[in-house]
């Protein structure tokens, strides 16, 4: 097989000869209905095959199909070799016609170009069919003991690719049982030797008669709510599950499994698409200078990608922590390489280093989402929390107002309503600073109040992964907690549509959806990973920690919820908050970081109560 393979260009060349003498041996039959094999050996019938030979293969050399791996033509190649013979046909009556040579007349050689084309077509499919399916074709497990069961869910192009990946590179690690597709008429079809053996709803009954250990998501193009629903009957299997974003990762990937990812748990919220009016979003940011504070953290990043979407002059990104801010400002660069893209590493806190960068850079906008968001760590360090929530948003809001910013948007958090712990407090007054500085101030100043992203620094699920990963177990504080929920992206996007909203002293509330329990959340991402929760992986409840709470809130007591043009944000009505009564809280925490520390949190809690009413931490 080695020596064919090395060899098959001269081998190709060889069939083809024989194809064009048979054709013309056949075509002569066909015409002449008294043809005689001796009577055809002159110098005529001699001429024609020889001119033949000459314009055929010479064509399928210019066209370059000797350079075709068998295995690996597909329909445009095999449209090539139509339109050789078509030209071939064309020149030989040409030749006839202008020079009156001596040859077999056009029928002969019309009747002849089609048989070999057919002929040539014809052999090398079953030459790609030989190579390619046969000798991987699937005849059950009892082969090798050690194949994965694999069901594949879908049944369009990217199934295809997945299939033959799967019998040619990896026939010795899985074995397909079949394909799932919903569209009924398909059952029963085959794809590429693989038969279509039911719908979604067959998952389970099917996973369990064929002991499949592997299921593989290969649609791509399907609504978010029809993903959730296929998931979760996938969950019901105890199969590991992997998804396809799309076809073309198989190509970005050189290993198929490669272009495969886990199940997320955003796959199981089935939440639509955000629509945005991008024209508004555009009007802002386009040609403008615009600021990220906290550039390099999992909401800053993702503003900063999608604000140069909308292609700004200059994109200024401030962050304390300089790993992340560099990986920010590498992969931008890399995307857009004649855009001015700026990563300064500072502070927040430090006011007079804030003053230099907007007077350097004057942005039009600024988006605040610097912060310490750690509810447990913030109450075992809440100076730090004072110092870097409360002051540095401070800082940061006197600057925009020193250096005439357009828009001011805080990013806020659903911790900040009636808040049980020391970060949400801190969140709470920050919220009360931009609302009292918009009173004062040209620039429009607004809140953005959204709940937990999915994916974030030190949020739940990346948590998860790591302990199912290890084997557990996989922790949960409360049974019964639940919390809100949506995507990095989703709630950047809402971020950047409210910001056309704002028109000063609002505090924007996203659309979360439901509540999610984080114990269901737990039993999702251990069963989609392929394990029985508390069977294969235990589920610890460790109890609520200092400060947390058992149920979020996105409203407090007095607010209320104005409607705006687009349903998944909302306004809560803003409260009277002047910056004289701002002061004067501040005051009291600057007292409080002079004059006390970290271990003295009883105090600092009863400072916390008197500046932030709201507020309801245990002492």
């Amino acid at each position: 097989m080695r020596h064919l393979r090395k060899h098959r260009n001269v081998i190709l060349r060889i069939l083809d000869i024989l194809v064009i003498i048979f054709s013309y041996f056949i075509s002569e039959s066909i015409i002449d209905n008294n043809f005689d094999i001796t009577s055809k050996l002159n110098p005529t019938f001699f001429y024609t095959i020889i001119l033949a030979l000459i314009v055929y293969i010479g064509l399928f050399h210019i066209f370059k199909t000797y350079r075709n791996i068998t295995r690996y033509e597909n329909g445009n190649d095999y449209l090539v070799y139509v339109l050789a013979c078509l030209i071939g046909y064309i020149i030989i009556a040409l030749l006839k016609l202008v020079f009156n040579i001596n040859i077999a007349n056009p029928r002969v050689n019309m009747v002849a170009a089609l048989i070999i084309v057919t002929a040539v077509i014809g052999y090398r499919v079953t030459l790609r069919l030989i190579l390619t399916e046969w000798p991987y074709k699937n005849t059950g497990k009892e082969n090798n003991d050690n194949r994965k069961n694999v069901l594949i869910i879908g049944a369009g192009e990217a199934a295809r690719i997945v299939i033959r990946t799967l019998k040619t590179t990896m026939r010795d690690t899985y074995h397909i049982v079949g394909l799932i597709d919903d569209n009924v008429n398909k059952i029963n079809y085959f794809i590429s030797g693989n038969k279509i053996i039911g719908t979604r709803k067959d998952i389970p009954k099917i996973c369990k008669e064929k002991n499949v250990e592997l299921i593989l998501f290969t649609i791509s193009n399907i609504s978010n709510k029809d993903r959730k629903d296929i998931l979760s009957i996938c969950q019901e299997t105890n199969c590991k599950v992997r998804i396809l974003p799309g076809t073309k990762d198989i190509i970005k990937n050189k290993n198929l499994m490669d272009s495969f990812r886990d199940v997320e748990i955003e796959d199981l919220l089935g939440r639509d698409t955000v629509k945005l009016d991008n024209r508004n979003i555009k009007g802002l940011i386009e040609g403008k200078t615009i600021l990220v504070t906290g550039g390099g953290g999992s909401i800053g990043s993702e503003l900063c990608r999608q604000i140069m979407t909308y292609n700004p002059q200059r994109l200024v990104m401030v962050d304390i922590y300089e790993n992340n801010l560099y990986d920010i400002e590498q992969e931008l660069k890399a995307k857009y390489p004649n855009k001015e893209i700026c990563a300064i590493v500072a502070s927040v806190r430090d006011q007079k280093r804030l003053d230099e960068i907007f007077d350097l850079y004057k942005p039009y906008l600024v988006f605040h989402a610097a912060a310490h968001k750690h509810v447990p760590l913030m109450e075992t360090s809440p100076l730090e929390a004072i110092k870097n929530n409360v002051f540095g948003t401070y800082n940061t809001v006197n600057c925009a107002d020193k250096h005439n910013v357009k828009k001011f948007i805080l990013i806020s958090t659903d911790k900040a309503v009636n808040p049980t712990n020391i970060m949400g407090a801190t969140k709470r007054l920050c919220e009360m600073i931009i609302q009292a500085k918009n009173q004062e101030s040209k620039t429009e100043y607004a809140a953005v109040r959204f709940g937990n992203v999915l994916g974030s620094n030190g949020s739940v699920v990346p948590l998860f992964k790591k302990q199912i990963a290890n084997g557990g177990p996989v922790t949960v504080t409360d049974k019964e907690i639940t919390r809100f929920f949506m995507t990095i992206p989703e709630a950047v996007s809402l971020v950047l549509q409210a910001m056309t909203f704002a028109k000063g002293g609002e505090i924007f509330v996203l659309d979360m959806g439901e509540p999610v329990k984080i114990y269901d959340m737990a039993v999702n991402l251990i069963k989609l990973s392929g394990y029985e929760p508390n069977v294969d992986i235990p589920i610890e409840i460790t109890g609520l920690r200092p400060g947390e709470k058992l149920y979020e809130e996105i409203l407090m007591d007095e607010e209320g919820l104005q409607e705006t043009k687009h349903d998944k944000i909302h306004i809560a009505k803003p409260m009277d908050i002047n910056i004289e009564m701002i002061t004067k809280k501040l005051s009291k925490l600057q007292f409080l970081l002079e004059n006390s520390n970290n271990e003295n949190k009883k105090e600092i809690k009863e400072i916390i109560k008197e500046v932030v009413p709201t507020y309801k931490g245990k002492n």
